[in-house]
């Protein structure tokens, strides 16, 4: 198969098609919790902030499991991490419909759901792009980050509505079931490590691409990543920024939209297809953010989305009174979902290099995902507490401005030549 797709189009072509099947239907995965809050409390009891605590450990996990999931792709290949973590999201979604305790979906949905999604989270999208094009690096991760929102629009209302007529142990089996039996058999037959592997080069390399050697020590890399990025101020920068990204977008909205549709006398497939709107504009907004990337300076793009995105999420709690506001705010929010991911990944790489790219944007990650689970916990508990959304809303929006600000002070290129010295000659 792979042979006779040589002489045509590019396979690094192919391997964006796949990758971005695939992380749409994990992105689904993950966002499947938002769809259950309402049917897990009405069944069992529990509150928003004991469901969103499991959401909160998933989410942790999502971040925490990228850097090093980056470091088992360099050793072990990108095919063979793809295909466990989907072998485990299948087994995790699937125990969960005989669980009966708060610990059981702290462990199913959070631990193992949310480690293995994020084996394959955006981090993956970073690895991609860098091994597979030497051009078109910035537009590449768009599409396939725009992917992360885009789960929303294919299976957040299609989840709702089998939650809502036939409860919600059939929207978990259809998620393990896609996993097992849709997208495994799809990367297994695909997806290939490298384009050297089979005798290419990255699209638009001008000369060779040498490959690097594999670490014997798989989580070496990951720890030096970590290290290198500890001691550069952009690196912070970056992972500020991103704490509050994650906090805005997957840990609030993503989590909580549905329930507080509710709140305000909506049904949850009325609030999953307000994220699945976000997630359709999601793919015009990060794609574009890509093309951008690669003729803007990065900073000042993330400076421009994080403000835009905090008016926003301020503006949100008043939109729930209209519903031609509410159809706005998803348009809008969806541009900006996860458009600050392609300009974060350029600065990553301009700063720390190609190759240390996917394990230093997870590191970076990890802080989105730090946010999104504080989010998750803290916006619960903030409902159960006041009884509305309107004060997580409102903090968030106030956390997006600051992070405008901060995007405006990250370094510029200078700092590369302090950060990663060029090799010495043998």
């Amino acid at each position: 198969m792979i042979e006779r797709l040589i002489g045509r189009p590019h396979y690094a072509w192919l391997i964006v098609i796949v990758t971005f099947v695939t992380l749409i239907t994990t992105a689904g995965f993950r966002a499947t919790p938002g769809v259950l809050i309402v049917p897990l409390q009405h069944e069992f009891g529990w509150s928003r902030a004991t469901i969103g605590l499991a959401i909160s450990i998933g989410l942790l996990l999502f971040g925490l499991v990228a850097p090093f999931s980056a470091a088992l792709m360099d050793r072990f290949g990108v095919r063979r991490v793809m295909l466990i973590a989907l072998a485990t999201i299948a087994t995790g979604a699937s125990l969960t419909t005989v669980m009966d305790a708060p610990w059981q979906l702290d462990l199913l949905w959070g631990v193992v759901v949310g480690s293995a999604t994020g084996a394959v989270g955006v981090p993956l999208a970073a690895v991609v792009a860098n091994r597979w094009f030497s051009t078109r690096r910035g537009l590449v991760t768009g599409i396939l980050t725009a992917s992360n929102a885009s789960g929303q629009m294919v299976f957040l209302p299609a989840l709702a509505w089998l939650a809502t007529a036939y409860g919600w142990r059939y929207a978990a089996v259809s998620v393990a079931l896609l996993a097992l039996l849709v997208v495994f058999p799809v990367v297994a037959v695909v997806v290939r490590d490298r384009p050297q592997s089979i005798g290419l080069q990255p699209f638009g390399a001008e000369e060779p691409v040498p490959v690097p050697e594999r670490s014997t020590h798989p989580f070496r890399p990951a720890v030096d990543g970590l290290l290198l990025g500890l001691r550069s101020r952009t690196f912070w920068l970056l992972a500020a920024t991103f704490f509050v990204c994650g906090l805005s977008t997957n840990g609030l909205v993503g989590t909580h939209l549905i329930p507080a549709a509710i709140d305000h006398h909506l049904t949850a497939v009325t609030g999953a297809s307000l994220l699945a709107l976000m997630g359709l504009f999601d793919v015009i907004g990060t794609t574009t953010s890509g093309w951008l990337t690669d003729r803007v300076d990065p900073r000042r793009l993330l400076a421009w989305y994080y403000a835009l995105r905090g008016l926003a999420v301020i503006a949100l709690p008043f939109a729930f009174s209209s519903g031609y506001a509410l159809v706005a705010f998803a348009v809008f929010y969806g541009l900006d979902w996860v458009a600050t991911v392609p300009p974060t990944v350029a600065i990553t790489a301009d700063t720390f290099g190609r190759e240390r790219v996917g394990i230093v944007f997870g590191w970076v990650f990890a802080a989105h995902q730090f946010g999104a689970a504080f989010a998750a916990w803290a916006a619960g508990a903030t409902r159960t507490w006041f009884g509305t959304y309107t004060w997580a809303f409102v903090s968030a929006g106030a956390l997006c401005l600051l992070a405008a600000g901060l995007s405006l002070r990250i370094g510029r290129r200078e700092e590369v030549g302090a950060l990663v010295p060029e090799p010495t000659p043998a």
